[in-house]
């Protein structure tokens, strides 16, 4: 599955909203990330990431995601996470949850763990 960025700058109240859909995995994240590091590039103080047609993420895309973040709040700014869907938002709830420690062998360990809980929480 491809994944899809469309990006909307709003100046007048210093918002960018990146909109995602599809899948953000290993094939997508770098072209994400490129794409993500040009919006931090500029000066908007809130970036928001739209989720609404997000439909899977994996390790690779929450590293993306979690770099752009860092860079935001270095810069004095903010990243929000919007839209997210019932499996996307349990991702983000489990990765709260974990301890500043490895919980996983290694990333295919993770991307397995989320192939899995994201299938299960779709059908639901």
């Amino acid at each position: 599955m491809e994944l899809t960025t469309t990006v909307t700058v709003d100046d007048m109240n210093s918002v960018v909203r990146v909109a995602l859909a599809g899948a953000l995995n290993t094939d997508t994240a770098p072209d994400f990330e490129k794409r993500l590091m040009a919006v931090l590039d500029g000066e908007q103080q809130l970036i928001v990431l739209d989720m609404k047609d997000l439909d899977y993420i994996s390790s690779a895309g929450l590293r993306v995601i979690f770099k752009g973040a860092k860079q935001a709040k270095a810069g004095g700014r903010r990243m929000a996470a919007a839209n997210r869907k019932p499996h996307i938002d349990k991702v983000f709830e489990i990765l709260k949850a974990l301890p500043d420690m490895a919980v996983f062998a290694n990333e295919q360990e993770l991307d397995e763990y989320l192939d899995a809980m994201q299938a299960r929480t779709r059908g639901q």
